[in-house]
């Protein structure tokens, strides 16, 4: 029941029209009863009676009864359709926000297909229940108790006979309903699953070419898509057991009413015209009965959507947005960790963090792969909260902070490259709020882009594929730190951005860089040394702990971890002055 109030409360801002339709169905259902009884009329006072003057005006009435029942049946099946679409419209809205509100931690932690399926095929459940199954269950059950009421009136006696199999109709259901229901919830869970595979085989299609995986990718989505019809095969088992039961039970009706209505007629316990209202009214307890087990069907399909739709509109974020928070307008830049430690689950990325940078200052992070680097910068964005400590922008804890306000004023351009299906020119204005093209150019150019785009076939305007499909991975990086270029924030970050460009495209765009570094504070994580050795402070990582902080010849000086890095890259080939240093040191 917790689903149908769940519903009911999107359904409640559109209740004027929704409960007029369900009036609609009532009503309908109750004119469904007036045909039946004028063919009964017909029977006993036109052809038994005689009576031919009553012909026409009975005929007229059932023609105007077809018609308007008609005209009712389409009204409130359009008025479902209105209610359902826009409960849909607003509850899918209500999904992609939420979406867009949840922390990176729950997207790593949940499969991808499976945010798909909650918003295509579960959202489908959904509508279909609001436009279709509701008013099939009241149009059913009103008939249904519209005829036993009509029965009664012409006669109880038969009435009575006609529904001694009720019960155990009213028993195959409730078995089929508790069995269907854990079955829905696993067919649900295989389908989240095949979209993943899906999704996964599509995004990752260069690597399966690559390591010429198509078989195995095949294999693996054959065992998904099996186990995905093995679930609805089961339901299949299920259904057809106590679906042919119902439709067997259903047509008992006609039979009981063919045998017991004859002897009743030939007893004088029942007229001609009785028996007739009857064949006229069996319809309208067979379709119930036989539609039950579908009903149940889409009623539980319903349901575990619903569930499953209710668990992420419900999901609480890890990162809170204070209600309050602070929207600075412009920051200065300046950031302290103050004894930060970061666990993963229960894993610790970052042990004891401390370091202050001043406004304006160029921060190199630096170290080998899984010491913690990006970790950090995650950090200040506020993709993640620290474990324990604090972080302070201009001197406020971050969490103090507005997150939106907090985030238009930190740019990164991000270690996952990633495009989005659209032209080149939207791509790298996607974090401003208008369009000018004069920025764009500028910032393409500091990115050592603007080159490559022009001679592209449609320049700016060339839409690039999905994650930027058609292009090499230095171009599409040189868009991605265009992108982020051009927010001009108070804090940049670039994550490894130039790790796809050669020495000399790479050299290019650092001396582009150097211009628009004075007014910002700048982190850069890199792996070449010659990316990071022009910074005010670089910070040396190892296993989640700063084992060296200092600037490029301070750390030479010291020949520690960063000393190694260094003579591993350029071997014997110093620059003079880094030789000459090494001289006196010796």
């Amino acid at each position: 029941m917790s689903s149908i109030k769940w519903i009911f409360s999107y359904i409640n801002k559109y209740k004027f029209r929704f409960y007029i339709a369900l009036t609609a169905v009532l009503l309908s259902s109750f004119m469904a009863m007036i045909n039946p009884y004028l063919s009964g009329r017909l029977v006993d006072e036109v052809i038994i009676q005689n009576k031919t003057d009553i012909l026409f005006p009975i005929l007229g009435v059932m023609v105007a009864v077809t018609v308007i029942k008609a005209i009712i049946r389409y009204t409130y099946q359009m008025a479902f359709e209105f209610v359902s679409q826009n409960v849909i419209f607003e509850l899918r809205q209500k999904m992609y926000s939420k979406l867009q509100e949840l922390d990176l931690d729950y997207y790593n932690k949940t499969r991808t297909g499976d945010i798909m399926a909650r918003m295509t095929g579960d959202m489908d459940a959904v509508r279909h229940f609001v436009a279709w199954v509701i008013y099939n269950i009241c149009e059913n059950v009103t008939v249904f108790i519209f005829a036993i009421i009509s029965m009664f009136f012409i006669n109880v006696e038969f009435t009575l006979l006609m529904f001694a199999l009720t019960p155990i109709v009213a028993y195959c259901a409730y078995r089929f309903a508790k069995q269907a229901n854990p079955i829905f919830f696993g067919i649900r869970e295989q389908f989240s699953k095949l979209n993943t595979v899906v999704q996964e085989n599509i995004s990752g299609n260069r690597v399966v070419k690559a390591f010429a995986k198509e078989d195995y990718e095949i294999l693996k989505f054959e065992e998904r898509n099996k186990a995905y019809m093995d679930a609805n095969m089961e339901l299949a088992n299920v259904a057809q057991k106590y679906l042919s039961i119902l439709n067997a039970l259903s047509n008992m009706f006609t039979i009981v009413m063919i045998l017991a209505g004859g002897i009743f007629v030939i007893n004088d316990r029942l007229t001609m015209g009785e028996l007739v209202m009857f064949n006229g009214l069996i319809w309208a307890i067979n379709n119930p009965m036989n539609m039950v087990g579908w009903l149940i069907n889409d009623a539980q399909r319903f349901i575990a959507a619903a569930r499953k739709i209710k668990i992420l509109v419900n999901e609480e974020t890890k990162i809170k947005n204070p209600e309050e928070g602070i929207k600075p307008k412009k920051l200065k830049g300046e950031i302290e960790f103050r004894n930060v430690n970061f666990e993963y689950g229960y894993e610790p990325v970052l042990k004891n963090i401390n370091f202050k940078v001043k406004s304006g200052q160029r921060v190199a992070i630096f170290g080998q792969t899984g010491a913690g680097k990006s970790t950090i910068v995650n950090l200040i964005e506020r993709f993640y909260d620290a474990t324990s400590g604090e972080i302070l922008i201009d001197g406020i804890d971050i969490r103090k902070y507005n997150l939106q306000g907090l985030r238009k004023n930190i740019s990164i351009s991000m270690q996952d490259v990633f495009l989005f299906s659209n032209t080149i020119e939207e791509n790298i204005s996607y974090g401003v709020s208008e369009i000018d093209n004069n920025k764009i150019n500028w910032a393409a150019e500091m990115a050592d882009a603007n080159n490559f785009i022009q001679n592209l076939s449609d320049s700016y305007e060339t839409v690039v594929g999905e994650r930027g499909v058609g292009l090499s991975g230095g171009q599409k990086q040189r868009i991605t730190l265009a992108r982020s270029i051009i927010k001009e924030p108070s804090i940049l970050i670039l994550d490894d951005t130039t790790s796809a460009l050669d020495v000399e495209t790479e050299a290019m765009i650092q001396k582009n860089l150097n211009t628009i570094y004075k007014d910002k504070t700048c982190f850069i994580i890199a792996h070449r040394i010659s990316s990071i050795k022009d910074s005010d402070l670089i910070l040396v990582l190892d296993d989640g702990r700063i084992v060296e902080s200092g600037t490029h010849k301070e750390l030479l000086d010291n020949k520690g971890h960063y000393y190694g890095v260094y003579k591993a890259q350029y071997g014997d080939y110093l620059d003079e002055e880094d030789n000459e240093d090494c001289k006196e040191v010796g």
